[in-house]
């Protein structure tokens, strides 16, 4: 029997939001309940701020009440901060989900955002092999794939299947290269349209986030999805986030929107951990000759403008491109050649900004079998 709309507000009117008993169908609390043709179903619960803690019971008993239900393949439910505007009044800008401030991730010593300004700079490549780069230093590391509409943790590590189910219904991560691996692209077709509203994502990333069994990990990298909008502020809001990485390209366009991404984090009082210069030089495979397709040192420029630290260049490099279209990163595919050391160079600054210029461990050889 697939699942209807009707089906999920008669679940959810037996759950209650007060002492008095009022339901959440008829508190005028709920938003539109959303159901698509895999059997997901999201919605949001409006509150006011001060109520993010209280209210969170309720939104897992509403969440406990739609899974009981025949057909449901899943739940994405959110806390919002958002009022409807009444009669005549001014339309209000969305407020993604509210959460608690700085709530850290039992076992998580450190979590560490790689962001955009926009989207197709080689952030997510970079949020990989960074992550394997803090691996290869000894580091116990966890990899998030928060980009929603665009994951791409999978194609990128070569994971297939979809996680497993443990008790009270926490996802066990998915693991490649030593790393514990949790993306939305493991939970939805490869093709599937994600046409989903700011509460939906902040909901999705928040639950990838703390209903993930990470268990003990010195360092957790999110690749964030691209932009400054409303679901990357209140991430970088809700999260205890240790520090930003941001990535751009040279070109003057990119570091327009990097400088967006900066200051976003330092306007929530998050330390940017350093630049990084993707695509920076392309050196023809036939002639030798260099060239600087997308400019050069602009990154550089920038991040010495800003007062932050510059973590390195990354070429423009066929090698990089076949080896992530191939599900095998560079820095465990040539683990000792050039490319890889210049993430690993990234790594360990990041880590030594982490801990204070405290020593890594000891690096293990890694193998690839």
């Amino acid at each position: 029997m697939a699942i209807t709309r009707e089906h999920v507000l008669q679940a959810l009117s037996t759950v209650t939001v007060d002492a008095g008993g009022t339901n959440l169908v008829a508190s005028g609390r709920l938003s539109d309940v959303v159901v698509d043709d895999a059997g997901r179903v999201m919605f949001s619960i409006t509150i006011e701020p001060s109520e993010a803690t209280s209210m969170e019971q309720v939104r897992q008993a509403a969440v406990t009440a739609v899974q009981g239900l025949p057909a449901v393949k899943g739940v994405f439910a959110s806390l919002t901060a958002d009022r409807p505007a009444g009669p005549g009044a001014a339309p209000q800008r969305p407020r993604a989900a509210a959460q608690p401030k700085n709530q850290r991730i039992p076992g998580v010593q450190h979590v560490i955002a790689v962001a955009s300004g926009k989207g197709g700079v080689g952030k997510s490549t970079t949020a990989c092999n960074l992550a394997l780069g803090l691996k290869a230093l000894g580091l116990k590391v966890g990899l998030l794939d928060a980009d929603i509409y665009g994951p791409s943790m999978p194609k990128l590590l070569g994971i297939h299947g979809k996680p497993r189910l443990l008790e009270n219904r926490v996802l066990e991560p998915m693991e490649a290269y030593g790393l514990k691996v949790m993306s939305i692209g493991f939970l939805v077709e490869e093709e599937a349209a994600m046409i989903w509203r700011g509460p939906m994502v902040m909901s999705a990333i928040t639950q990838m986030l703390r209903e993930v069994a990470w268990g003990d990990l010195d360092v957790l990298v999110v690749d964030m999805p691209p932009g400054t909008g409303d679901a990357q502020l209140t991430m970088a809001q809700a999260t205890p986030l240790a520090g930003a990485v941001i990535v751009s390209t040279p070109q003057d366009l990119a570091l327009i929107d990097a400088r967006r991404g900066v200051s976003m984090f330092k306007r929530v009082e998050i330390p940017i951990l350093g630049i990084v210069e993707n695509m920076a030089t392309f050196i023809c495979p036939h002639c030798g000759q260099s060239s600087h397709i997308f400019g050069h040192g602009g990154a550089r420029e920038e991040a010495k403008r800003l007062d932050v630290a510059f973590l390195g260049e990354v070429p423009l490099n066929m090698t990089i491109r076949e080896l992530s279209d191939a599900g095998r990163p560079v820095v465990v595919a040539d683990p000792d050649g050039s490319h890889a050391r210049i993430y690993k160079d990234m790594a360990q600054q990041v880590w030594t900004s982490l801990t204070g210029g405290g020593a890594a461990k000891p690096a293990p050889r890694i193998v690839i079998e």
